[in-house]
């Protein structure tokens, strides 16, 4: 089940799958609190498995209402069975409602395949993100 959650709620799986279990409380994001952001968790058995956050953000270059995804993570048990798959089209659908232009993200190099098969592309070249790892930025059209 998919739901709406606090900022708080995402920190254990920030903490353990992305951020090698950094004290949760240095895995919150500047912005998870501003007004506009929001976050969204899948549920199996009231286990919280996946979340990602969603913060109203610009990118250079594009015009409109723009988020930047941030944090998204499934647990390692969990991955390939499709729930990040139906979290972000869950998320999507609610941008649309939000009159959102597109989403972008810094996207794991990991992560490539499962964003390009959602529909984005990549608008840059790869980057290193230090203690993190190689990323490139992702743009998907939402309106």
């Amino acid at each position: 089940m998919i739901k709406f959650i606090s900022a708080g709620q995402t920190l254990d799986l920030r903490s353990s799958e992305l951020r090698e279990g950094l004290d949760r409380e240095l895995c919150r994001f500047e912005g998870d609190d501003t007004e506009g952001s929001f976050h969204v968790g899948y549920f199996t058995d009231e286990r919280l498995v996946c979340v990602a956050t969603f913060h109203r953000q610009q990118r250079e270059g594009f015009p409109g209402l723009g988020f930047q995804l941030r944090g998204m993570v499934t647990h390692p048990d969990f991955q390939r069975k499709g729930i990040g798959n139906q979290l972000l089209n869950f998320s999507i659908v609610y941008l649309r409602g939000q009159k959102a232009d597109y989403l972008w993200c810094n996207a794991r190099k990991i992560a490539f395949r499962f964003y390009l098969g959602l529909g984005f592309e990549f608008i840059s070249d790869e980057f290193e993100l230090p203690k993190i790892g190689p990323h490139r930025v992702m743009y998907l059209k939402i309106n």
